[in-house]
């Protein structure tokens, strides 16, 4: 049942631009809420009390993931008595469980809620990382980043949902950005850490102390984490009373058809009659090669310049730091224009020209400083069309339920296509990696072009939703609490 809001934040609001209302209804935009003072206050609460937090768990969250390569080059194939191109299918099993655990997973996060659940997912992927500083064997490091895979299948999908609870839809691109401005964060870090912890001399292998270090690092910050994160808006103890029923308000007419709706299996798989929700997947899968071979590969890519094994993971450092500048400036241009498609394009066609000009050099010593610069354009293009990509389909559904399964579905199915990265970076091609360089160029021209088609069919459906009703209206004119059933309803207008 709605509360009732505060009477300052409910008062007719007399100056309104924000487009046309329909009928006697509230937009979205404006939504009656007359203190914009407050609501601004509220957003910077939230900022501050959770973004910093989440931010680091995703940190820690790819730093695991992602720590296999930095290994690699360390010896870590060699220590553990396996041959190099038993690497790839090392990096594979990972994504196994990552695709088949997410859905379920992210259930179960609805169902308890994401504050409480994402703290024990990073407790159990940090425990597993911890676990394989102690490998012996190709069997055991295998086993852990089978169970590593589990851990990590559902966090992304339920930080999204998650910040979709106290977020409007024009306000959430540039949060999820500084959020996943931490895997690029994550992936310079580990270049850095790994320069440090490969000078340790010590008898045991160095590469297990990065593990070491990573693994506790998560197991300790998620037991702060489980005491911090509050379960929602209504609930959290650093909002007062009138801030709790502001916070509730937002989530109904531009977030949620219904708030803290229980999750409905049999009602949430709806999403999938909708044929746009293949055209999302569609992408995803597109996204899902160029990140993972930049967040898989980027040492191996790197290593190509001719640097030692230590400097090439240094070198790994810049651009990833320029693929989260790329990642915010990109993030917040969208949100400023309310308009992700483009946005996602231009990702795409940055992936596709740093891979194909890195694939086209044949003498990289000769043109060293173009291909180190090519390899920024392929962090630029991978790090936004992520975010934007989950923005997008999660602004175009106010049903939390299908929110949570689209999203449970579609990150994995990105991340899934790790398969494709792991087995198209082959050894015997070893430096240059043309199959694995020319397919994944090939990857982010189809995902720009499917973006494209879906953004064209969204702007003419809405042109035609508005000729038959007679108004010109967007999707910030239409309260959430109408579009339960999505685009079934006449009022619905697609989020570009």
């Amino acid at each position: 049942m709605a509360r009732s809001l505060p009477a300052k934040h409910l008062e007719e609001e007399d100056e309104v631009d924000a487009g046309p209302a329909i009928g006697n209804e509230p937009t979205a935009e404006t939504a009656h809420i007359v203190d914009h003072i407050a609501e601004r206050q509220l957003c910077r609460k939230f900022d501050v009390r959770l973004m910093p937090v989440l931010a680091i768990m995703y940190l820690f969250n790819a730093l695991d993931k992602g720590n296999i390569g930095n290994a690699q080059t360390n010896g870590l194939s060699k220590d553990l008595g396996f041959p190099e191109d038993r690497y790839n299918l090392l990096v594979s099993i990972f994504f196994v469980p990552y695709v088949v655990f997410a859905p379920p997973v992210a259930m179960i996060g609805k169902r308890f809620g994401p504050a409480r659940v994402l703290p024990v997912l990073m407790f159990t992927f940090g425990t597993m990382t911890l676990c394989s500083a102690a490998a012996t064997n190709f069997g055991g490091i295998f086993a852990l980043r089978f169970f590593l895979g589990v851990a990590e299948s559902g966090f992304f999908p339920l930080v999204i949902y998650y910040l979709t609870t106290f977020y409007r839809r024009g306000e959430l691109a540039r949060r999820l950005a500084l959020f996943y401005a931490a895997s690029n964060i994550a992936n310079a870090f580990s270049g850095l850490l790994a320069f440090g912890v490969f000078h340790i001399k010590s008898n045991i292998a160095s590469w297990r102390y990065l593990f070491i270090i990573e693994g506790a690092a998560s197991v300790l910050f998620s037991m702060f984490a489980f005491w911090y994160l509050p379960r929602d808006a209504p609930s959290a103890r650093f909002l007062d009373p009138e801030e709790k029923a502001l916070a509730y308000h937002r989530m109904v007419v531009d977030s949620s058809s219904v708030v803290s709706e229980k999750f409905n299996f049999k009602d949430s798989i709806k999403i999938f009659k909708y044929p746009t929700t293949y055209c999302f997947l569609m992408i995803e899968i597109c996204l899902g090669v160029p990140i993972q071979s930049v967040a898989l590969f980027m040492p191996q890519i790197i290593q190509r310049l001719g640097y030692s094994t230590v400097k090439t993971n240094l070198y790994t450092v810049a651009p990833n730091v320029g693929g989260a500048v790329m990642l915010l400036i990109l993030a917040f241009s969208s949100d400023f224009l309310r308009i992700r498609f483009p946005f996602i394009m231009l990702g795409f066609t940055l992936t596709f020209i740093g891979f194909i000009i890195y694939a086209a050099i044949t003498d990289v010593q000769a043109q060293i400083q173009v291909a180190y610069f090519a390899t920024f354009m392929m962090v630029w293009g991978t790090s936004a069309p992520s975010v934007l990509l989950s923005t997008w389909y999660n602004n175009n559904i106010a049903h939390e339920g299908r929110r949570v399964v689209l999203t449970s579905v579609g990150v994995p199915l990105a991340n899934v296509m790790g398969l494709v990265s792991s087995n198209i970076f082959l050894a015997k091609e070893k430096p240059k990696y043309e199959t694995a360089l020319i397919t994944t160029a090939v990857f982010g021209a189809t995902g720009a072009t499917v973006a494209g088609l879906l953004g064209t069919y969204m702007i003419f459906d809405n042109h035609r939703r508005n000729k038959k009703a007679g108004v010109n209206t967007t999707a910030r004119d239409v309260p959430t609490h109408k579009l339960r059933d999505g685009p079934s309803v006449p009022e619905f207008r697609w989020f570009l």
